[in-house]
């Protein structure tokens, strides 16, 4: 991991959508279209889910379109059990999306279809990272940063981070933990789960375990 700065400037993420063209109504049609399409479209719909303002009860698109549009809620289930970051590449992830899928159909070979309109739409995105402006030099401007900046900003931080640094390491936790020397504080961070929270319960999450921290600061100055 590359030396980080002692100053925290918070970056903005935008994604420009672009459709692939590509679409599945039945589940092997689905299946086809995980193996053929661009590793972009495979980030797009399994670790870009939360920036979507999905259901929790799934964790990627596919799981969610599985349980939603087909009803094939076992299998959706399935998916959604698999955690995007144990893999070292989007490779990976495809390998086990397909085998999951595969050993599904091979006990349910005639999955139900969606209905006209519930198609599954592959797409994917580029993104474009910029800074927005802010920093933090101190945990204290950090709070008051991290209560406001935008949801892509926290999703570029908090989500994307865990892909760009890898061993599901957060922008925020790295910085605390490296330029700030609590070590304790930058563990709580790590330690929530992306799956269980959407982006606005991540903030809450962040918010309660930073103020608790300078909480303690200011009681020690005292």
């Amino acid at each position: 991991m590359a030396e980080l700065e002692k100053v925290f400037e918070f970056k903005q993420c935008v994604n420009i959508l672009k459709a692939t063209g590509l679409r599945a109504r039945t589940l092997s049609e689905l299946r086809d279209g995980i193996a053929a399409v661009s590793d972009e479209s495979i980030f797009h719909h399994t670790y870009q889910y939360f920036l979507k303002g999905h259901i929790l009860e799934h964790t990627n698109d596919f799981a969610h379109w599985a349980g939603e549009s087909i009803e094939e809620r076992a299998l959706a289930e399935h998916l959604s059990n698999i955690d995007v970051y144990d893999f070292r590449n989007i490779g990976e992830l495809r390998k086990e999306l397909l085998r999951v899928i595969d050993g599904y159909l091979e006990g349910f070979p005639t999955p139900r279809e969606a209905i006209a309109g519930n198609e599954f739409y592959f797409n994917e995105t580029k993104i474009l990272t910029f800074p927005i402006g802010l920093k933090a030099e101190n945990l204290a401007e950090f709070l008051i940063a991290v209560k406001y900046i935008d949801a892509g900003s926290l999703y570029y931080h908090f989500y994307e981070a865990r892909v760009r640094l890898g061993g599901g390491v957060d922008d925020f936790s790295a910085w605390i933990d490296r330029v700030l020397g609590k070590h304790g504080l930058a563990q709580k961070i790590s330690s929530i789960d992306p799956f269980m929270h959407n982006i606005e319960g991540i903030r809450e999450h962040i918010v309660e375990a930073v103020e608790e921290e300078v909480k303690k600061d200011m009681e020690v100055i005292d």
